[in-house]
């Protein structure tokens, strides 16, 4: 019995890194696209943290929090964040950049 287990324990661990994998790829998409719609040059991206969140509204879902460097003259570099809740996108904080 303690074998069920265990491959269910493997199973859950496995879709777990498919998932952070496909929601990384996501944000990926909405920053590359949000770039490009404020004209910036998207330079990487990297994932703070991952959550199971429960909220009334929402109900069970995970959010996840994304850091992005852009730049917006081709010289400096810029750090924001990017909010996703399972696979949409949340929002986007980007300090004050030069054009």
């Amino acid at each position: 019995m303690e074998n069920i287990y265990i491959l269910l324990l493997v199973c859950l661990v496995f879709w777990y890194f498919i998932y952070l994998r496909k929601v990384a790829e996501f944000s990926r998409m909405h920053i590359q696209q949000y770039c490009e719609k404020e004209k910036l040059q998207y330079l990487s991206i990297a994932r703070v943290s991952s959550r199971l969140r429960f909220n009334k509204r929402l109900g069970i879902h995970w959010l996840s929090i994304f850091e992005f460097e852009f730049s917006g003259d081709g010289e400096s570099m810029y750090t924001g964040r990017a909010l996703l809740r399972n696979y949409k996108l949340d929002h986007i904080d980007v300090p004050a950049y030069r054009i």
